[in-house]
C-alpha cells in the first residue's frame, strides 16, 4: 500500500509556473507508473502526464512542451513542473500510482488546486 500527498498548488497568473510535488509514504522505486491527473469543474478527470519505472514518459497533447513530469526515487517523490500556464489549466491536480502485484492497484492522493488567472 502507498499513500500519496500532493503539494505545490496555488494561484498563478497566465504565463507563470508552478511545481507540484507528490510525496509517497514508501519507496517509489518499484511503482510501475506514477501519473498526474486533473479535474476541472464539470469535467471528467484526465491524464496530464505519466512516467514509468523505466523512465519513459507521456503527456496529454494540451500540455506537451509546457509540463514536465519527473520522479526522484531517493526522495520517494514525483514532480510536475508546469510552465506557461494557461487559464484552461485550472483544475484540481491528483497524483496517481499504479502498482502491480497480484493485480493492478491504483492509489490516489487528495489533490491540490491549481488556479490560473487571465
Amino acid at each position: 500500500q502507498v499513500q500519496l500527498a500532493e503539494s505545490g498548488g496555488g494561484l498563478v497568473q497566465a504565463g507563470g509556473s508552478l511545481r507540484l510535488s507528490c510525496a509517497a509514504s514508501r519507496s517509489i522505486f518499484s511503482i510501475n507508473v506514477i501519473g498526474w491527473y486533473r479535474q476541472a469543474p464539470g469535467k471528467q478527470r484526465e491524464l496530464v502526464a505519466a512516467t514509468t519505472s523505466g523512465g519513459s514518459t507521456n503527456y496529454a497533447d494540451s500540455v506537451k512542451g509546457r509540463f514536465t513530469i519527473s520522479r526522484d526515487n531517493l526522495k520517494n517523490t514525483a514532480y510536475l513542473q508546469m510552465n506557461s500556464l494557461k487559464p484552461e489549466d485550472t483544475a484540481v491536480y491528483y497524483c496517481n500510482a499504479k502498482v502491480t502485484g497480484a493485480g493492478l492497484t491504483n492509489y490516489w492522493g487528495r489533490g491540490t488546486q491549481v488556479t490560473v488567472s487571465s
